[in-house]
């Protein structure tokens, strides 16, 4: 099978489940019996995040990481009438909202809208802000809602299934990050019959996407000598963007390796040494990739950088468009490439890492 067929093999599946952040049991389900015959040991903590070991020859011992979750909803009140107020679950912009179809506790809902033939024209223009929304499921009555199993807490997820565009081009909702978790399956997969050097332990995080909170656990648990997070980033090749100035990043281009991420206090510099290696691989594999400074969001590896003493952190990234929206866009070609770039990675691991020091081009010690 080749790589693309190992990705879409776990990709489309994963697509299809609902794991909002908090409640990701179906993805984790998945994962762990998908990934059990694949790794040397496997178990899960009571967060939710999955701990896998694969062993090789004598080396170092590398954590990827990519998260379970994705962004959504969460019944906050359910209403006499029957209609439902929610919370955001992740970042979730207000505009995308209305008109939606949603789905929760099994059952299909729609974000209400008000009709346009009773709408002003201001009203037309204007992006109401989440709390004034409501969620209809057709239901009369709270008594009604509650029968239907849905309550306070019950995650809602959009409806938004996988749609290829073209051989290449995948639309769907949860792209970010289900592409990092079928990507580490077709790594594992990948590595059945490879010999390699160190010690893989593939993790599979929780509540990404509202604090990095599992990945701050696992680092801690796991205590790696590197740490890579797997995972997505926005493109800035659509037409409000600008290329050159906001985000030089393309869909089709590669993987993005990340210099910097998020900025300030709240963000993380790549490790020269984890950095150097993964752009030397990508070099010498032929392999194409797009370094990029992006000071727009984080991934688990601005917590992993930060556990216990500091572990030495990089994220390889797959780019997509209208990122945090149910129609998120990826290039199959990206997560291709990002696979044969951890692969790679992976095989050429030394017994022994000679670090660097930050900004240094190559290793000269002190």
């Amino acid at each position: 099978m080749s790589d693309r067929e190992l990705i879409k093999k776990h990709l489309l599946p994963l697509l299809t489940l609902s794991g909002v952040s908090g409640r990701e049991g179906a993805v984790i389900r998945y994962m762990v019996e998908a990934m059990k015959p694949l790794v040397d040991e496997i178990r899960v903590d009571p967060m939710g995040n999955i701990f896998t070991v694969k062993r090789g020859k004598p080396g170092p011992k590398v954590m990827i990481a990519a998260h379970s979750d994705e962004i959504g909803l969460i019944v906050k009140s359910i209403e006499k009438n029957g209609f439902i107020r929610f919370e955001k679950m992740g970042g979730v912009g207000d505009n995308l909202l209305p008109g939606r179809v949603v789905s929760l506790a099994g059952h299909i809902g729609v974000i209400g809208v008000k009709a346009g033939h009773l709408s002003s024209e201001k009203e037309r223009s204007e992006v109401k802000k989440h709390t004034e929304l409501y969620i209809d499921v057709g239901a009369r009555s709270q008594e009604e809602v509650l029968s239907m199993g849905i309550m306070v807490g019950t995650p809602i997820t959009f409806v938004s299934p996988p749609t290829f565009m073209s051989e290449d081009l995948l639309v769907s909702k949860a792209l970010d990050d289900r592409v990092g978790c079928a990507v580490m399956l077709a790594l594992l997969e990948s590595l059945k019959d490879r010999e390699f050097r160190g010690e893989l332990h593939c993790v599979i995080t929780v509540q990404e996407e509202i604090g990095l909170r599992g990945a701050t656990v696992a680092a801690f648990e796991v205590n790696p000598d590197i740490a890579i997070a797997l995972d997505t980033v926005p493109s800035g090749d659509t037409p409000e963007i600008n290329f050159t100035k906001e985000l030089p990043v393309g869909i089709g281009l590669g993987p993005v390796l990340q210099v910097t991420s998020g900025g300030g206090a709240r963000g993380m510099v790549a490790d020269t040494t984890v950095f150097s290696m993964l752009e030397k691989t990508a070099k010498e594999a032929g392999l194409p990739y797009q370094p990029v400074l992006f000071t727009g969001g984080n991934t688990d590896a601005t917590a992993m950088h930060l556990s216990r003493s500091g572990i030495p952190s990089a994220a390889v990234t797959i780019p997509r468009r209208y990122s945090h929206s149910p129609v998120e866009l990826i290039d199959l070609r990206d997560a291709d490439a990002a696979l044969r770039l951890l692969r790679e990675f992976v095989i050429r691991l030394p017994e022994k890492i000679e670090w660097m020091l930050p900004g240094d081009r190559e290793c000269r010690g002190l």
